[in-house]
């Protein structure tokens, strides 16, 4: 293969550079109407108005079709309008007692008593956002803590803090095992 070569130094230059890699001056660059030295063909891209807008048209085109076919899955019934609002006062049905009557009271509901699984939820998401990665499973009376953080001083101080919710649902002891097997701690609630 024949290379072009530089006029300054007569370095053999591998067509395409636009500078010498020897002597960096810039090397001649030759117009399409001459010959270049190193042969090989030049080839003028045209590009035409014509086919730019041909595929603006056929993308238009895809998008309409599109949205055509989008709009017919639609419904286009009217929206319900709700029944109208009861404005008159409410009569009190004809078997309940007068209010006179002494009404018998129901025992208090408690409504401080929680579920121990959501609890353990809970306590399993803090400490996650925390990255403090453990697992908190209810097994029986028993909170486990499941965790290679169990010597982490956040990780025992967040376990405290929800120690009175999880007694007040009924649970009597919490401990933390690390993954290998080893209980780090198992206390009372």
């Amino acid at each position: 293969m024949a290379g072009a070569v530089c006029p300054a130094c007569g370095v053999a230059v591998v067509p395409g550079y636009v500078r010498c890699p020897k002597c960096h001056r810039p090397l001649p660059r030759f117009g399409r109407a001459t010959a270049s030295p190193v042969g090989g063909t030049a080839i003028q891209h045209k590009s035409s108005p014509l086919g730019m807008i041909a595929i603006g048209i056929v993308v238009v085109g895809a998008l309409v079709a599109l949205f055509a076919i989008r709009g017919g899955k639609k419904s286009h019934a009217a929206p319900a309008t709700p029944p109208p609002l009861d404005t008159t006062p409410a009569t009190a049905p004809a078997s309940a007692p007068p209010p006179s009557a002494p009404v018998a009271a129901l025992p208090p509901v408690s409504t401080t008593t929680q579920n121990p699984g959501a609890i353990a939820a809970q306590l399993d998401r803090t400490l996650q956002r925390m990255r403090l990665f453990s697992t908190v499973n209810v097994t029986g009376a028993r909170v486990e803590v499941l965790s290679a953080s169990c010597r982490d001083p956040q990780l025992v101080k967040q376990v405290s803090a929800v120690a009175a919710s999880f007694k007040a649902a009924g649970l009597t002891r919490v401990r933390c095992v690390e993954q290998s097997g080893a209980v780090v701690f198992d206390r009372d609630l």
